[in-house]
């Protein structure tokens, strides 16, 4: 069987193939770099605007080490009308980097506007030579874009208070910043981040374990990235054995948090659902009016036994069930069309979060 091998302080480990796939792929990168395929590259690239575009491949260790850099770049460049960041995967599409020439990853390339006759980049591979490339290329004036983390950084001061806080549910990412495979894995992991930045009790969190080996020893560190899990019930930890991209960590979290997120951050339709609350409420939608508060007030018994997020949702499903007593049968329907027309408006992301999770509670009490 086909054998690689992951980076450890002391040496190395031979995995399977398989592992090594779940491991060290490239991550996607973000939607502000333009994925270019064979249908659509010449419609994208030969049109009103410059375009540097990476040539690359999965597998290779150079490209993963590009990455972050080039989706940085991406990010600062998303409003500039006149200049396109785009990327082929040469793995997928041979015969389009054969067309340009490409042999060797990453390959990039400077196309001038209207034009598929490419200049090849030679400059260094950072965020910031990229930048002054295409904008002496280009004709922008685009700065860097500072795009703040969400990642909580560990050191020996903060590290129990973080990790080791009952209130909290922590994933922690021991790394080393001379390893490949950790920077392959940053623009994932901010991602990840970003996903839960307003979930309270959710911690994203990451820890130089080159610079803090007795904290990486503590835990058993030994190959990076190591990820381990710090739920609210365990602080011995436990490892992270799923897999690396935003969608594996995503449902990884919601299913030990009890949180409800896509891989974009937004609430799903389960968020602030209490299952324990259904029975009552299909009891509740289904009774005649003059029998609602007898089963109002089983609910609100109910509720006085949640805890955690789930006492918070049970509030407005009180709130809701009064409100569908006082102001009729159409209440929750017409409540849930308001919270539609707010949602469509430019709102906070928390408040985004506040209407989602009332619409959705408000969705059991629909018939």
């Amino acid at each position: 069987m086909e054998k690689s091998q992951i980076c450890f302080g002391f040496g190395t480990l031979t995995l399977t193939l398989t592992a090594i796939l779940a491991l060290f792929l490239v991550p996607s990168l973000a939607d502000d770099v333009v994925v270019l395929t064979e249908s659509n590259f010449e419609s994208e690239v030969s049109q009103d605007r410059g375009a540097l575009v990476e040539f690359y491949a999965p597998w290779c260790g150079h490209c993963k080490k590009l990455a972050p850099e080039y989706e940085k770049l991406g990010s600062s460049f998303k409003k500039a009308k006149s200049v396109l960041i785009g990327k082929v995967d040469c793995d997928e599409h041979k015969g389009l980097c054969s067309k340009y020439g490409v042999s060797g990853y990453p390959t990039i390339q400077w196309f001038p506007k209207g034009s598929l006759e490419p200049k090849k980049y030679e400059g260094p591979r950072t965020a910031e030579a990229l930048a002054e490339f295409v904008n002496t290329e280009g004709g922008t004036n685009v700065k860097l874009a500072t795009i703040p983390s969400n990642v909580v950084i560990l050191n020996e001061e903060n590290f129990n208070q973080v990790v080791l806080d009952e209130t909290k549910d922590v994933l922690v990412e021991f790394y080393a910043p001379w390893c490949g495979h950790c920077k392959s894995l940053a623009p994932t992991y901010e991602k990840v981040a970003n996903v839960y930045k307003l979930d309270e009790g959710v911690v994203i969190a990451n820890l130089d374990a080159d610079k803090h080996k007795d904290l990486a020893e503590k835990y058993g560190v030994s190959g990076y990235p190591t990820l381990k899990f710090f739920p609210k019930n365990n602080k011995a930890g436990e490892d992270y054995d799923g897999g690396r991209d935003v969608d594996d960590f995503v449902k990884f979290i919601n299913e030990k948090c009890g949180t409800s997120r896509d891989a974009k951050g937004q609430l799903t339709s389960q968020a602030g659902v209490v299952e324990s609350l259904d029975a009552l409420v299909k009891e509740f939608v289904a009774a005649a009016n003059d029998e609602r508060k007898a089963i109002l007030s089983r609910i609100e018994e109910e509720v006085e036994k949640l805890e955690g997020s789930s006492a918070r949702y049970g509030k407005i499903y009180t709130k809701a069930a009064k409100s569908c007593i006082e102001k009729g049968t159409d209440y929750a329907k017409n409540e849930i069309e308001r919270l539609k027309r707010m949602l469509e408006k430019s709102i906070s992301p928390s408040k985004a979060d506040e209407f989602i999770i009332k619409k959705n509670i408000l969705s059991t009490f629909v018939a």
